[in-house]
């Protein structure tokens, strides 16, 4: 992974990086990319975003639940 400095359009700094995603994640990216079609910048941003506030949640002693409202049943999400 490379990474670097760069200004977007707002004049703030942001980082620019360049990964290899495993065939899986790839996968999961052009699925995400179909279903909501925002750009593959905007997912990562949001996925980095999301993960963060996961962690710190559970970092924190709490647990996160899906609950799908139909089948009443909850999952408990976990990060190993």
């Amino acid at each position: 992974m490379s990474t670097d400095r760069s200004t977007d359009a707002s004049g703030d700094v942001a980082e620019r990086i360049t990964i290899a995603l495993i065939a899986k994640a790839a996968a999961d990216l052009q699925r995400v990319r179909a279903r909501t079609g925002m750009s593959k910048t905007d997912i990562v941003n949001r996925a980095i975003s999301m993960y963060e506030y996961v962690d710190g949640r559970l970092e924190e002693g709490k647990v996160v639940v899906i609950r799908d409202p139909v089948a009443k049943v909850d999952e408990i999400v976990r990060f190993f």
